[in-house]
């Protein structure tokens, strides 16, 4: 695991960031009041501790930051990683889109030590789930679980481009965050038929271990999602969509107005999901890792657990 030693922002381009202890991250943006943040591939930059530490040794008196970096991690060799790695530090969850970038000799550090790391030692990743990051937090490369998903969304307006899908982007971040390989996220209208149909092709043949669904799981005539994952299972499991309403109780009790339904289709689970992006994360916080051990299960990857 690594540590947070510094968080930094800048309010310009092209000079050196200030440490300032803690800042928010936004989903799909990077810092909040950081001028690299924005809906683009280097959203956040990271850099090793180690790595500044040997440029100290050299004589240069460099601050935090200096480099452009905005999480100064500690513990690991960050240009060694590969793309795709996935970072999570408390309920931040970041993905690792670039190593390295040219050298832009006009930098602040460039013109006063003739040289600058950020190019060769430093990353740079996208937020998949927003948060608080501040120094001392734990930062862990989340191990890949071996596991596929994919996230479907039913929602009529989603599918004709007159709203942006939220909820299956955030229920991909939370499933990234887990250690599963997202395959695809998709949005369909809320159409019994056609959701019905993508369930199976998910499962059948492309050959997902788990398809969690998104909207369509309540009281309205269009909200067809149970109906639809109801036709495509092979066996139920009910006990995941009675945990996932009991949380939600907690929180709100419009929960029991839900009608989700969780199921198998075969060796794979299907699980629906509420439509909004908060609950979604709650959700799936709640119930992802107790799902570890009936994914096991499910796919033959472990055996029976039992006491005498």
């Amino acid at each position: 695991m690594g540590i947070v030693r510094a968080v930094c922002i800048s309010e310009q381009k092209g000079t050196a960031k200030k440490n300032v202890g803690s800042a928010r991250l936004i989903e799909n943006w990077g810092l909040e009041n950081d001028a690299h943040a924005g809906k683009w591939h280097r959203q956040v930059s990271l850099l090793s501790f180690e790595e500044v530490e040997k440029f100290r040794a050299r004589g240069a008196k460099v601050e935090d930051g200096a480099f452009g970096e905005n999480l100064l991690v500690e513990g690991y060799d960050l240009k060694t990683l590969p793309v795709g790695t996935v970072f999570r530090c408390g309920e931040v969850v970041l993905e690792l889109t670039q190593i390295g970038k040219k050298c832009h000799s006009e930098c602040e550090i460039y013109k006063m030590v003739g040289d600058c790391i950020m190019p060769r030692e430093g990353v740079f990743a996208v937020v998949l789930r927003g948060g608080t990051v501040q120094t001392g937090d734990t930062l862990e490369v989340v191990a890949p679980n071996g596991y596929t998903a994919a996230v479907l969304t039913a929602s009529d307006k989603g599918s004709r481009g007159e709203r942006e899908d939220i909820s299956g982007p955030a229920a991909a971040a939370c499933l990234k965050g887990f250690g599963y390989a997202v395959k695809s996220v998709g949005v369909l209208a809320d159409d019994e038929d056609a959701i019905y149909k993508e369930l199976v092709r998910l499962v059948d043949e492309e050959k997902v271990d788990a398809v969690f669904t998104t909207g369509g799981t309540g009281l309205s005539a269009r909200d067809h999602t149970p109906e639809a994952t109801l036709r495509a299972a092979t066996r139920q499991v009910p006990g995941i969509a009675e945990a996932i309403r009991w949380n939600s109780l907690q929180i709100t009790p419009r929960a029991m107005l839900s009608r989700a339904v969780s199921v198998m289709r075969n060796r794979s689970l299907i699980i629906n999901l509420p439509g909004s992006p908060k609950a979604v994360r709650e959700c799936l916080d709640y119930v992802l890792p107790a799902l570890s051990h009936g994914m096991g299960i499910l796919t033959g990857r472990e055996g029976e657990c039992g006491s005498r």
